[in-house]
């Protein structure tokens, strides 16, 4: 291999090995300063401004495009789900308002289950239906008290790229407490760290806030879930997948 070959791959791993190091200089204060402050809502803005830090810190801070904004009440925000850097994305981008519902296989690693737990997220085992049906019930309160939900429907992600099939509780939720679903697209993550890399690369990332979506518009939560879809894709470059699992 030329020496103009190689140039750019070092320079790709030198990026991915900063980028690293900077998560790590935003994690371990960020971990220190939630383990000591009081309130739930003061440490959803603390993780936000480290979140925000990280990104701009290797250069690709999180741009809104277009002009559509959140709803200010209650609501649940879907977004697609392409890498690991997706939930810091949306930490960055999102009110501290917004409660991240999670697979619950993240509450078991040391370091993000430990901060996840201490802003208040809410962890869902996708293959207990009883716990699926406590957890709804507490979705349901939290969205008929006015507060803001987060998730990521397709509940995980591979290196395929596209829209996979959604799970529903979501819109079982939303479509029940009659609250406005807002698709937000997220662009970049996929090829800023894709999955089966270990290293990011250099790249810019982006949301996109779509039209809210009214409960009552529709005649079940599965066409609700189907319009939601719809919208993601409207702004995702990426195929559907809903039928290839």
């Amino acid at each position: 291999m030329s020496r103009s070959a190689k140039a750019p791959t070092i320079v790709r791993a030198g990026y991915g090995i900063y980028a690293w190091s900077a998560l790590i200089a935003a994690v371990v204060p960020a971990l220190i300063v939630l383990t000591v402050i009081p309130g739930r809502d003061t440490r959803r803005r603390v993780t936000r401004w480290f979140a925000r830090a990280f990104f701009v810190a290797i250069g690709s801070p999180v741009r809104y495009r277009g002009d559509r904004v959140l709803p200010d009440g209650a609501c649940v925000v879907i977004a697609n789900h392409s890498s690991y850097l997706d939930g810091i994305i949306l930490t960055a981008a999102l009110p501290p308002r917004f409660t991240f519902v999670i697979k619950h296989e993240m509450a078991r690693f040391p370091f993000a289950g430990f901060l996840l737990r201490r802003i208040g997220s809410e962890f869902v085992n996708r293959e207990d239906g009883g716990q699926k049906r406590v957890v709804t019930r507490r979705l349901f309160k939290a969205a008929d008290s006015g507060d803001a939900l987060a998730f990521f429907p397709e509940g995980t992600f591979e290196a395929t790229p596209g829209l996979r099939r959604f799970r529903p509780g979501a819109f079982g939720a939303a479509w029940r407490a009659n609250v406005p679903v807002v698709p937000v697209i997220i662009s970049g993550a996929r090829q800023k760290f894709p999955a089966g890399s270990w290293l990011p690369v250099p790249g810019p990332l982006a949301i996109t806030v779509g039209t809210a979506l009214i409960p009552d518009h529709y005649d079940s939560a599965s066409t609700l879930s189907a319009a939601s879809r719809q919208a993601l894709l409207e702004h995702l470059d990426e195929p559907d997948l809903g039928h290839a699992d």
